[in-house]
């Protein structure tokens, strides 16, 4: 796959960013201000075996409240930037990846200035940011960033660590890669038989560039 007609769309919390620590020191406080189930610390890893309805459903937030909810949750994540690195090899992957022709895109949840503080310098190996997804709009930023990228749908892989990220690839038709080290079960993911399966950063890079080109 590694190429210049090529394009790895990544998911940055959970996936690039090591903010489940953040989220869960957080989460109350969020479920206080709006009006939804606390979290217990026993129902932590049931949720990390939920989609992300369930997720909602078992908490009963309200669908309406989200925009709120997001707003107010990229407002805290840039309170708390400082508290929220990388995970260990992204930025050498990410460089490994932009150094052999691959185009970098990102599709977050967060802000585009929160993503670009988070990442730092690797910021500028990125050619596409699409920010600011709804919990559910992923798919039609995959759609936009693939078109602005001008690649075919098969030179196209998104990387993600939630159920709703290998979803969102498969309504788009591309391939999908999940992480094991995000929010979600890796056991959870896994039953979604996902293209590719990480378990270590360095993986990403190796896999993406071994799909042979195209003739």
């Amino acid at each position: 796959m590694c190429g210049a007609s090529s394009l790895a769309i990544f998911d940055l919390d959970g996936t690039l960013a090591d903010s489940f620590p953040w989220f869960l020191r957080t989460i109350n406080d969020v479920a206080d201000r709006f009006g939804f189930r606390r979290v217990a610390d026993e129902d932590i890893e049931g949720l990390r075996h939920a989609s992300s309805r369930e997720i909602l459903s078992r908490l009963e937030v309200p669908l309406w409240k989200l925009p709120a909810i997001a707003r107010h949750a990229r407002r805290l994540k840039a309170e708390a930037a400082s508290e929220i690195s990388l995970f260990a090899g992204v930025e050498a992957m990410l460089r490994t990846l932009a150094g052999n022709g691959v185009q970098l895109a990102l599709v977050t949840s967060d802000s585009e200035a929160n993503a670009r503080e988070k990442l730092g310098e690797a910021a500028a190996l990125f050619a596409h940011f699409d920010c600011s997804a709804s919990i559910f709009g992923k798919p039609a930023k995959f759609r936009r960033v693939i078109r602005r990228a001008s690649v075919e749908l098969d030179r196209v892989i998104a990387i993600g660590d939630e159920v709703r990220d290998i979803e969102a690839a498969r309504a788009v038709g591309i391939a999908c890669g999940a992480v094991s080290w995000g929010y979600a079960a890796p056991a959870a993911l896994r039953a979604l038989a996902p293209d590719h399966m990480f378990a270590q950063m360095e993986d990403i890079a190796e896999v993406v560039c071994r799909i042979p080109q195209r003739a």
